[in-house]
């Protein structure tokens, strides 16, 4: 939802506020630079762990919820959990999404050790995504790793509007898709599949928008407020959801999360989706060999690594999960594509005249890392 989409929900109400009423508001349009660094706090990692850690913590995730946790073991030895608090069961029952971005987190912090000189070490431990133990890191001393560049993860930004139709450049596809080509599917928008998957993203925002089950836990992730951002350091807030200016003035200090269920919400969202869906150079879908645990941990780091690709071409990226996660659309959409691999990410992409700067927040270190106990 962007600016345009909240003023015609809000009208001109804020006009009618005294100056009184603005100097009590929440003014703050707050986004990941307005928060404070990540700073030390009670647990005593050293230094290069938790630069390593919070960068991992950069990795994407299904309204922002982080779902990892990490048990500290010792130093450079740790185990990746899922915490179960930061599940999405109306949108994600199977905990597939969850597995993704636990694979996107465990990308992130591979690169990031690699960027400090760790040799970083994965043994995967689930076999269900609903494992709480996920996965066993060990960091190890090396020379001669690949210093990977770390400001890509800072910079990582998901791109909900203002997506060129241009189409890709030929060399920018070969750059981006092919050292992954069999799992990477561009529809460009000239295509036959693009015209239809853009249906049914369409159709199954709008079921989704009205499937009340769905649309209480968006509320329950939607940081209305400016105390909210601050309090939880995660979910979607106005800044990352493009609701800026005098529209994201009009929200912070009007709606909550009884607003999320009214019609003109839902409608308004679905009028977004069909904006957002007419503005692209394609769809990517990404596929996998099948739906084991660590095959999704895996798919989860292969979408990373694009992710943090595409911006040197000013290339956009905007995950839209909402055909895989209603059924009645997630049972026809290999055959409406021509796909038989399981698809687990459906991804708008475009190029971008100007690429703003990352919004969305995360929660310190020191909330998700915890000590073993026993």
């Amino acid at each position: 939802m962007n600016r345009n989409t909240f003023l015609g929900i809000a009208g001109g109400t804020v006009l009618t506020a005294s100056g009184l009423a603005y100097l009590l508001s929440d003014k703050s349009n707050l986004g990941r630079a307005d928060l404070p660094a990540d700073l030390p706090g009670t647990l005593l990692l050293k230094p290069d762990e938790r630069e390593i850690l919070y960068l991992a913590s950069l990795a994407p995730s299904g309204h922002n919820t982080q779902p990892w946790s990490v048990t500290y073991l010792e130093p450079y030895h740790w185990i990746i959990g899922n915490d179960k608090t930061k599940w999405l069961p109306a949108v994600d029952p199977a905990q597939r999404e969850t597995m993704l971005s636990i694979g996107a987190f465990l990308q992130n912090l591979t690169f990031a050790a690699n960027h400090a000189g760790y040799a970083c070490a994965i043994k995967v431990l689930a076999t269900t995504n609903q494992a709480e133990l996920i996965a066993e890191v060990t960091l190890t001393k090396s020379g001669g790793l690949p210093d990977f560049d770390v400001t890509k993860i800072k910079n990582r930004r998901t791109v909900r509007s203002h997506q060129l139709t241009d189409p890709l450049t030929k060399a920018d596809q070969i750059y981006l898709f092919d050292k992954e080509k069999q799992y990477f599917h561009y529809f460009p928008n000239t295509s036959n599949q693009y015209k239809v998957i853009n249906e049914q993203a369409i159709e199954a925002n709008r079921v989704q928008s009205y499937r009340d089950a769905a649309q209480k836990e968006l509320a329950d992730w939607v940081r209305f407020s400016s105390k909210d951002v601050k309090k939880y350091g995660d979910g979607l807030t106005t800044a990352s959801m493009g609701i800026d200016g005098v529209a994201g003035y009009i929200v912070r200090n009007t709606y909550d999360k009884k607003s999320v269920m009214k019609t003109d919400f839902r409608d308004k969202n679905i009028d977004n989706v069909r904006a957002e869906v007419a503005q692209s150079a394609g769809w990517l879908l990404i596929t996998s060999p099948d739906n084991a645990t660590a095959t999704l941990l895996e798919t989860g780091q292969r979408m990373q690594r694009l992710f943090l690709s595409v911006r040197e071409k000013n290339v956009a990226l905007h995950p839209m999960t909402q055909v895989l996660e209603e059924p009645a659309f997630s049972r026809v959409i290999n055959q409406s594509v021509g796909l038989t691999d399981p698809i687990q990410f459906m991804l708008r992409l475009g190029y971008v005249k100007n690429y703003p700067d990352p919004v969305s927040v995360r929660r310190p270190v020191d909330r998700f890392v915890h000590l073993q106990t026993g």
